[in-house]
């Protein structure tokens, strides 16, 4: 359990999930993911008109073409930085589940940390790709009711974003678990205790009506 995380945590919460991805599927999604057919086609191109230029005779076409073709496979090594950093974010991405909300971390160089109350969370879904399914694990996927800005080319939106539990092994558990949890603190957010009948005056039980 990441140390810096849990911190996070009020006194007054229980963990009851704390994990990290399973690795395998962490790596093959960053490795194999929608730029990797572009990186390659980018690749094989810029590297075809490299060679084309160092077989030449004239050396000035080379002195001046291998510098800007490398410049223009930018986007290949971007690919690559993304694939070999991949093992870093697998090493900054925790979760932790409590009674009161969900807490995770990530990033490569720097670690930013997330969490959402369950009061905040609208629903709850589970995704399995191609490779959750073969590697056997799942993601969790929450989404808040409350928008948050987004600022983006001097243009504010709103987006609705909540937190992603991806590529748990134990994704049916943690899904119920948080579905759960979700339906419970979001039931009672909207109907407060002193609105509720005496046969079901409380916070963490089934709301009836």
């Amino acid at each position: 359990m990441d140390n810096e995380l849990k911190q996070l945590i009020g006194e007054d919460e229980q963990i009851i999930y704390a994990g990290k991805p399973n690795k395998k599927c962490f790596i093959f999604e960053s490795i194999f993911n929608p730029l990797l057919p572009f990186a390659l086609i980018w690749g094989v191109i810029d590297f075809g008109f490299i060679g084309a230029s160092l077989s030449s005779k004239d050396e000035h076409i080379g002195f001046f073409l291998v510098p800007f073709m490398l410049l223009h496979l930018m986007p290949v090594w971007i690919y690559l930085g993304g694939a070999l950093l991949s093992f870093r974010r697998y090493q900054n991405t925790n979760y932790i589940v409590t009674d009161k909300a969900i807490y995770a971390s990530g990033g490569v160089f720097s670690k930013h940390y997330n969490s959402k109350p369950f009061a905040e969370l609208s629903h709850v879904d589970l995704h399995r790709g191609i490779f959750d399914q073969w590697f056997g694990v799942g993601d969790v996927i929450t989404t808040s009711a409350q928008a948050n800005p987004v600022t983006r080319n001097g243009r504010t939106t709103s987006t609705n974003a909540g937190i992603s539990i991806d590529s748990i092994s134990n994704y049916i558990e943690v899904y119920n678990i948080v579905k759960k949890l979700q339906q419970d603190v979001y039931a009672d957010v909207m109907y407060p205790n002193d609105l509720r009948p005496k046969a079901n005056h409380g916070y963490n039980t089934k709301y009836r009506g």
